[in-house]
């Protein structure tokens, strides 16, 4: 055992197999990357290095060039592991990069560090879990095609499973390397380096503690697959092999691993796609009864707001927008989440923030992933520091992708330009109908109730909303949002006194998104033509009682990556969402 106030890291090698396995048990941790074999099977790759410290252990990679860290696991104290490790990084101009964090260690280390650790999500790296009697069975609708695949498989019955060992491991790398040698057109060093961690797995199969199975088919092997024990209840699938132009051979090397090796299971863990659309096609096929989550973490002056923070965050909006509690709780509930809204801590609380969300906009002729920025706000007594613009610096360097915002007056405007957004949105607030008295408001408030000549109108959906939307503005710079953030829209416009309906005439139909704003009803988007629009005015206006009608359409901003130009810089933005 080290000693508890040094931290000294060597290769990993069979002699640290004990240790780390005893150490793992303490935690019984669910992700992949948490058992000895799978760290020496890929030290070669990713220069896999072991250390011990205040009786813990601590794995260090190689990615891309950098260190990263485990998160330090065992009963010993986590929190003086990360103290020493943010030191030893500090030491040589490093921040301290910490990957696999499973979601109970996320929490600890929110807890720990609050506000000095960026802890990010990658949908890429997220475990695929199955239950042990769903990938037995295959049992209802949803599996019913791959039972057909086996059943194809098995129609011949010239088939058998055996476990892998000694007496088939050979068979099982010539099937390896002719199933390489099929693939030589689609070859590239991922999968090399893959097949030269299959082969240690193999070369150090019954050391590891590792377990198989393989597939056969008129007495040739077809297919094989290895694994071993994660934790108490779960195994991990690290391999699988087969022909794929076999019907069935994936499906029934899948069924029968798990049928003869993992019963005493509760759990399979299948890995992560890698953001392999193939893979995860295959994967979700299956349909995972826990998508595990993995988070990294990285030091960092800006941070994600996480789900504790959601009073500090609603104080911060109040103060700093005078919006109701009602309203904010709306905001947090449908479209806070921890991966889009970034915040700065300065003495022990929350003090400046802005949400990311994301949209997309049409550059070049081309769909790119943006961001939206919203609800930019430092609490007064902080601001003159330049945390905003950290901030947003900070996201755009994180996404590489254009920023988009609405500023909400000139001065705004200019801060944002000295950021280097520019202006890319048509702005028309305009008066478009003005009566020449104000009526006395009627019963009928409601557009979708009232009886206009020619329309028929009706409420309507997100999906219709979304639909009609993106028919009408879609082209060069229009920035389209989700369903989900439609959805928000509509219900953000309705808590602040607003409807959503759709008029048809004919086959022609239409949206219209109103509201009333200080005895003015705002037009907030439409696809109708202003003339068509001026000649439903009058009637809505009498029944609603108010005098003046405008369109609000306030442009915006852009802030383009550097990998990316926007000749034209000019689009469609409006329907700006919180």
């Amino acid at each position: 055992m080290l000693e508890k106030e040094k931290l000294t890291f060597h290769p990993i090698s069979m002699e640290d197999q004990d240790w780390i396995t005893k150490k793992l048990q303490e935690d019984d941790l669910g992700a992949c990357e948490y058992t000895f074999a799978n760290n020496f099977i890929w030290s070669e790759v990713y220069e896999v290095e072991v250390g011990q410290v205040f009786d813990c252990g601590v794995i260090r990679y190689r990615e891309n060039g950098n260190f990263e860290y485990s998160f330090p696991f065992g009963n010993g104290d986590k929190k003086k592991a990360i103290e020493l490790l943010r030191g030893i990084c500090s030491a040589h101009n490093h921040k301290l990069c910490l990957y696999p964090i499973v979601d109970e260690d996320r929490k600890e280390l929110i807890e720990w560090f609050p506000g000095e650790f960026e802890i990010d999500i990658d949908r890429n790296d997220f475990d695929y879990v199955y239950t042990v009697e769903k990938l037995s069975t295959l049992r209802g609708k949803k599996l019913h095609g791959k039972r057909n695949h086996i059943a194809r498989f098995m129609d011949d019955q010239d088939w058998s499973y055996e476990s892998l060992d000694k007496s088939n491991m050979d068979e099982c790398r010539r099937m390896a390397k002719l199933w390489t040698e099929q693939r030589e057109d689609k070859w590239n060093d991922e999968m090399e380096q893959e097949m030269k961690v299959l082969e240690k797995s193999l070369d150090y199969f019954d050391e590891l503690g590792l377990f198989g199975g393989v597939l056969r088919k008129k007495g040739e092997i077809v297919a094989f697959t290895i694994g071993e024990r994660l934790n108490s209840d779960t195994m991990v699938v690290h391999f699988e092999k087969a022909f794929p132009e076999l019907q069935g051979a994936y499906p029934m090397i899948n069924q029968q691993f798990v049928l003869h090796e993992g019963q005493e299971f509760t759990y399979v863990n299948r890995e992560e796609d890698t953001g392999d659309l193939g893979l995860r096609k295959a994967k979700l096929s299956y349909y995972p009864d826990i998508l595990l989550k993995k988070y990294s973490a990285v030091e960092s002056h800006v941070v994600f707001a996480n789900e504790t923070e959601e009073e500090q965050i609603l104080r911060i909006w109040e103060e700093c927008f005078g919006d109701s509690k009602e309203y904010i709780k709306m905001y947090l509930e449908k479209r806070f989440e921890t991966e889009n809204m970034m915040v700065i801590h300065e003495d022990g609380k929350i003090v400046s923030m802005a949400s990311f969300l994301p949209v997309q906009i049409t550059i070049n002729g081309k769909q790119e992933p943006a961001r939206y920025v919203y609800a930019v706000a430092t609490l007064p007594m902080y601001r003159k520091k330049g945390y905003a613009s950290e901030i947003i610096k900070h996201a755009a360097g994180k996404y590489q992708e254009p920023l988009i915002l609405q500023p909400a007056d000139d001065a705004l405007e200019a801060y944002y330009g000295n950021l280097g957004f520019i202006l890319a949105f048509e702005s028309s607030p305009c008066w478009i109908y003005e009566g020449s008295a104000k009526w006395e408001s009627q019963s009928v408030t409601r557009m979708s109730e009232i009886d206009l000549d020619r329309w028929k109108m009706e409420t309507i959906n997100a999906c219709e909303y979304k639909k009609l939307r993106d028919s009408h503005f879609a082209g060069e710079g229009y920035v389209e949002w989700d369903e989900d953030a439609i959805q928000f829209a509509m219900e953000e416009n309705t808590f602040c006194g607003g409807e959503a309906v759709k008029l048809m005439n004919g086959e022609k139909e239409e949206l219209l998104m109103y509201c009333i704003e200080r005895n003015k009803l705002c037009i907030v988007e439409t696809t109708m033509e202003e003339e068509e629009l001026r000649k439903l005015l009058p009637e809505m206006m009498k029944n609603m009682g108010v005098s003046k009608a405008y369109a609000s359409n306030a442009g915006g901003m852009v802030l383009l990556p550097q990998n990316l130009t926007w000749i034209e810089k000019k689009g469609y933005l409006n329907l700006t969402l919180g």
